[in-house]
């Protein structure tokens, strides 16, 4: 592209336009990075929220369902039933669900900044709007599919192949020195400033969505958020396992034809609970603690489920006494409350992982370095 003349330069009302077309695109350019991102991002939170919380979200609805089953039993009263029958039509089938088996991993990316500069790239390059002829139109919009196909991949290596096809594609835009340039800018500056405002629009609108303003709590840490939606879960659950538990008749001999509520004796014990220096050597261990705790230290043969993930693989739970470990205990004890209330036999390790490693119990890392705790 030819340098302009000092006299197109010259002109105030040229060397305006110029400028404020180069400062809207670059408006345009980030926000439109910004809002790709963004989506991703909702996109991956919203497929993990649904993997790793989906169970435990259904598990608490047939909970709801049996308590109001449960109390409409005890009193017989008209309006306990129909809450009973709205809370079990409220129970979404199991065949409805789907199966867990075979489910795709969550997608967890994040487009670096190498990846959002050949985006931007392109986009300015490629974009469908950049021409007037239809065939030319429709032929950038199957190539900026594929751009943003990559991008929402972070696949950087097939964006920089897609820069490279592109690179020898012509330049829509007149030359600087054309006198068709003028009218050009007029119409870049309107349609970058629709742009603009469309795509404040859609960020708006993503923000304001369920999984948006969730992941908004903690955007540079989703899977912390998921973990502690979890813990609250999981509480929430065992509280209403020991609530149902109490609900239901007592089939003792003493009187069959009793049916009071009554209180199980369990539900106010304290958790079954042991110190780390006292957890035999040939314990079966389940950590819930994150990839990257575990990654720098954990007990050699331990099983590793993330907390956000119990739910979904109890099938993979061991019979048989399990001994639940976290980086301090609070995890920990929230799983073996979810355990303990669904009849399993589950100890919580006082003190979680730092109470092992001050008792001298051996660790291992992941890494291969020294073991510590994270």
């Amino acid at each position: 592209m030819s340098v302009p003349s000092v006299e197109v330069w010259a002109d105030p009302e040229r060397r305006d336009l110029e400028e404020r077309v180069a400062a809207a695109e670059l408006a345009w350019l980030t926000l439109d990075v910004d809002v790709a991102t963004l989506r991703v991002g909702i996109d991956n939170f919203a497929l993990a929220h649904h993997q790793l919380l989906g169970p435990l979200y259904a598990e608490l609805d047939e909970l709801d369902a049996l308590i109001a089953e449960s109390v409409a039993a005890l009193s017989g009263d008209p309006e306990d039933l129909r809450r009973a029958r709205e809370a079990r039509e409220r129970v979404e089938p199991a065949e409805e669900r789907g199966p867990r088996e075979g489910e795709p991993e969550a997608r967890r990316v994040r487009p670096d900044k190498d990846a959002q500069r050949v985006y931007r790239e392109l986009a300015r390059r490629a974009h469908p709007d950049l021409t007037t002829d239809p065939a030319e139109q429709e032929r950038r919009s199957a190539f900026i599919a594929r751009v943003n196909e990559a991008y929402a991949l972070a696949d950087a290596a097939e964006l920089e192949r897609l820069a490279e096809e592109w690179s020898s594609s012509p330049d829509s835009a007149p030359a600087a020195d054309s006198p068709d340039r003028l009218g050009w800018l007029r119409q870049r500056l309107e349609w970058l400033s629709g742009r603009i405002t469309a795509l404040a629009v859609e960020r708006v609108r993503l923000e304001r969505t369920p999984m948006g303003e969730l992941l908004l709590l903690r955007p540079e840490e989703p899977e912390r958020l998921l973990e502690d939606l979890a813990e609250r879960l999981l509480a929430t659950a065992a509280e209403r396992q020991a609530r149902l538990a109490a609900l239901l008749p007592d089939n003792g001999p003493n009187d069959p034809s009793d049916h009071a509520p009554r209180e199980n004796p369990s539900m106010f014990a304290q958790l079954p609970t042991a110190d780390a220096a006292s957890v035999p050597a040939d314990a079966v261990l389940l950590d819930v603690r994150e990839q990257d705790e575990w990654d720098a230290g954990h007990v050699d043969g331990a099983l590793h489920i993330p907390i956000g993930q119990v739910v979904a693989r109890l099938d993979e739970l061991p019979e048989g006494r399990l001994y639940v470990m976290c980086r301090v205990g609070g995890r920990s004890a929230q799983v073996v409350q979810y355990l303990v209330a669904g009849g399993r036999d589950a100890v919580n390790v006082d003190g979680g992982m730092f109470a092992w490693e001050a008792a001298g119990r051996p660790m291992v890392s992941g890494t291969g370095q020294q073991p510590f705790v994270l």
